[in-house]
């Protein structure tokens, strides 16, 4: 039954051939006199249409070769696997796909597909149904698509047959080939088949490796709280608080002097929430232009304005599911913070140029270090906005209120550099720390990881010295120095006695400079017997 069906077709695809070779004035064989019928033309006429379409091919290719062909305009950039125990099927194909992608492998049995794979980067895989004589079942072809999909389930299969069974196709589809296509084919249809998988491996490829780069992503953003270097109370309460609000979907609000670690901070809500394990969308709100706010936040569609050339989902559709971190949102004027509250409450988005509305599930964090209390009073930020993003509010204190969280961090960052420039410093000098702990820090904690970062580079020793810090000494608080030789407690009690000094006496206002809260002074008081 194959090979009647096969007959037919290849006299089909002969005769068409013979038509364009006699347009061309090149043909060299005509069918016998009166035709081949009967007995005569069961016998012989499937060998001889299927040798005189495979001559007729090559007469073609070559002719395709000298002229320009629609089908080869534009190679593709792909390496395509035909499997068949057919040589004469082997061959046409070779010769017509080599002239339109970048690389034609063909082998007859199926038992190289392992060998072949290992070896060769293969974009597609055409594939036969059929190997064994009198089969026509479609099993085997089947289970080697089976066996294709268990070494690398993003591989495109399109499968061979020469017969049309609408059931075995469908059954092939479901089991993950990607196309069907009968033998013998039009090389039109067998180029579009190619082209259409060509761009699906691509397609493919490019989704592999941004789940690939999401995921190293996330791996370095729910690492717990190893980027909270800290024990101040004020740092310890706000990890407590992190840890209440980060499993609930609650809208935050990150308050604190630039530098002081917001981000870090937003982080971790992520990377303690149920979302972990989608996507962290950071948005620079600062550095976005006014005109680009609404194609970046909320996307476009293609022909939006002059450039737009595609259609593109803006940073809340790609947020979906995960968290949108949207970072000195103090910055926005009144016109972007409304079209920023409408998404916020509808919890949807329109792109540019269009007019359909697009439902987006995301958990929104925030950021400023601008008064924004002040900002509502003067009618420069929107109350009802802040009462949407500060459902919970953290203020992160300045480093210069950490108190001795700054030798911690200096010697957090000290290690990490130390592994990156391959250094083996060990401390930090008693006149090093000495530095670090009268400095003010305008530039709070990325100013003292810079800092570090460049005495580790610096330092010739196993010790961070005074010179290698080269801090400005302008930035320093005044008759507070503190003796070269002192131990770590000696300095913070003298920090202690310098702030209930410096306040009189209030342990409310000392404790807040302190960054600590009242219960926790009190201790140190009766610690160093103040």
């Amino acid at each position: 039954m194959e090979k009647q069906n096969e007959y037919t077709s290849y006299k089909k695809q002969y005769l068409k051939n013979l038509i364009r070779l006699d347009l061309n004035g090149k043909f060299t064989h005509l069918p016998p006199k009166g035709g081949v019928t009967g007995e005569m033309e069961k016998q012989t006429g499937y060998t001889s249409y299927k040798k005189q379409y495979l001559k007729n091919l090559i007469r073609l290719d070559m002719n395709d070769r000298k002229e320009s062909s629609p089908l080869g305009a534009g190679g593709l950039n792909t390496t395509v696997l035909i499997i068949d125990d057919d040589e004469d099927i082997l061959l046409s194909a070779r010769l017509f796909l080599k002239q339109q992608v970048k690389q034609v492998i063909t082998c007859k049995s199926p038992k190289e597909i392992n060998v072949l794979l290992s070896k060769n980067e293969v974009d597609i895989i055409l594939l036969d149904m059929n190997y064994q004589k009198g089969a026509s079942d479609g099993r085997e072809g089947l289970y080697w698509l089976e066996h294709i999909l268990s070494i690398d389930k993003d591989y495109v299969v399109i499968l061979m047959t020469a017969f049309g069974n609408v059931e075995l196709a469908v059954k092939a589809i479901k089991k993950g080939a990607t196309d069907f296509i009968l033998k013998p084919w039009e090389n039109e249809k067998l180029f579009a088949t190619i082209s259409a998988a060509s761009k699906l491996r691509e397609s493919n490829r490019k989704v592999k490796k941004l789940e690939k780069i999401h995921t190293s992503l996330q791996k370095d953003m729910t690492r717990g709280f190893e980027h909270i270097v800290g024990e101040a109370d004020v740092i310890r309460n706000l990890q407590n608080t992190l840890l209440k609000v980060a499993p609930t979907d609650a809208n935050v609000l990150i308050l604190g002097e630039n530098g002081t670690g917001k981000q870090v901070f937003a982080y971790e809500i992520h990377g303690n929430s149920q979302r972990k394990n989608q996507v962290f969308m950071h948005v620079d709100l600062g550095s976005l232009n006014e005109n680009l706010f609404e194609s970046e936040l909320f996307g476009y569609a293609k022909g939006a304005f002059t450039d737009a050339k595609e259609d593109k989902p803006g940073r809340f559709e790609l947020a979906d599911g995960g968290t949108i971190f949207l970072d000195e949102i103090g910055n926005l004027t009144l016109p972007l913070q409304a079209k920023l509250l409408s998404v916020l409450q509808n919890r949807t988005v329109t792109r540019l140029g269009e007019s359909k509305e697009r439902k987006v599930n995301v958990r929104l964090i925030t950021a400023t270090n601008m008064p924004l209390n002040e900002m509502v009073s003067k009618n420069t930020f929107r109350q009802d906005l802040l009462f949407r993003i500060n459902t919970v509010e953290l203020l992160l204190p300045p480093l210069r209120k950490r108190g001795t969280d700054i030798l911690l961090l200096a010697n957090h960052f000290m290690q990490v550099f130390s592994s990156k420039y391959h250094k083996e410093l060990r401390s930090l000098s008693t006149q090093a720390k000495n530095v670090l702990l009268n400095y003010s820090w305008p530039g709070n904690v990325r100013e003292l990881q810079h800092v570090l970062e460049r005495a580790v580079i610096m330092s010739d020793g196993n010790e961070i010295t005074e010179q290698d810090l080269q801090l400005s000494p302008q930035r320093f608080a005044q008759n507070n120095a503190i003796p070269d030789e002192m131990a770590l407690g000696d300095m913070e009690k003298l920090m202690v006695q310098k702030a209930i000094d410096k306040h009189k006496g209030n342990i409310s206002k000392a404790a807040a400079d302190l960054g600590l809260t009242r219960a926790a002074l009190y201790r140190r008081i009766e610690k160093f017997g103040i």
